[in-house]
């Protein structure tokens, strides 16, 4: 009594087809990720260098550097991949274009830490 062993990955093709998102994601979703970025950047410029010699203090300014420090990263990312958004070559020149788009994102990376670390300046 021997069946056929049934192809998984067919029926899982079959029942999760890709879906496309909603074409006002990408704005809803930097939309999110902006106001996170500024709430956490609120939430540290309140924050008192004082309150740091208790450890109890410590957990909501941490909470808002990694929360904010991620969704700053988050964002940086989604941007950079709308601006490139054409197929990759399949070339030197494919490699060339990923170091070109490496180097600016990390540009534009550090701009956006910059541009945080001036608004938090009095």
């Amino acid at each position: 009594m021997s069946e056929a062993a049934p192809d998984f990955e067919a029926l899982l093709r079959e029942a999760l087809p890709p879906v496309e998102p909603h074409a006002d994601f990408a704005v809803r979703l930097e939309g999110a990720l902006t106001d996170i970025t500024a709430l956490a950047t609120e939430e540290l410029e309140t924050w008192e260098l004082s309150a740091m010699r208790d450890p109890r203090n410590w957990v909501r300014p941490a909470t808002a550097l990694v929360v904010g420090g991620a969704a700053a990263t988050a964002l940086v990312v989604l941007r950079a991949r709308r601006q490139h958004e054409e197929p990759a070559p399949t070339s030197q020149r494919a490699v060339r274009d990923f170091a070109e788009r490496a180097e600016r994102t990390l540009g534009e990376f550090s701009g956006e830490v910059r541009r945080l670390i001036g608004a938090r300046r009095p």
